[in-house]
């Protein structure tokens, strides 16, 4: 296991000696006992991670960055850093290649040209950042939106 939950382990333990005892015809429910205490247990780590960076929120701290690129770290994913920009142009220049073959041959010149107009069209959509264009914006206080 890659938590190393000493618990989870001697449930897991305790499953797999219970099967070698009853045998294989109880197999489906001891694996559906040992999921539920599984599932109860991410419940309580997630419930945990949230309750923690709410109250860091609530203090006005920012939360542990882990150098992931899934929280924010800067350079990551979530930031939109090089990491997604990166992401995001190799998908479509691999994408690009069957979607000008298809084009092509389908649509001739048309169809290529207004192929790669859609391609340049989501790059350029995602470098201007478009979640910044679909977040509400905010009112400041005067009645007037930003």
């Amino acid at each position: 296991m890659a938590t190393h939950d000493p618990d989870l382990r001697k449930e897991l333990d305790a499953t797999l000696q219970t099967r070698k005892e009853l045998g294989p015809e109880y197999e489906s429910e001891l694996v559906e006992s040992f999921l539920e205490k599984l599932d109860k247990s991410v419940d309580q780590r997630v419930r945990r991670q949230l309750a923690e960076q709410q109250l860091q929120v609530a203090r006005g701290t920012s939360p542990p960055r882990r150098g992931d690129g899934l929280t924010g770290g800067g350079t990551g994913f979530a930031a939109g850093g090089f990491a997604e920009r990166f992401a995001v142009a190799t998908v479509s220049l691999v994408l690009a290649i069957p979607l000008s073959a298809i084009a092509a041959v389908n649509a001739g010149l048309t169809g290529l040209l207004i192929s790669w107009a859609g391609i340049l069209g989501v790059n350029a959509v995602h470098s201007r950042g478009l979640r910044s264009l679909l977040r509400p914006r905010a009112s400041r206080g005067d009645g007037e939106w930003d």
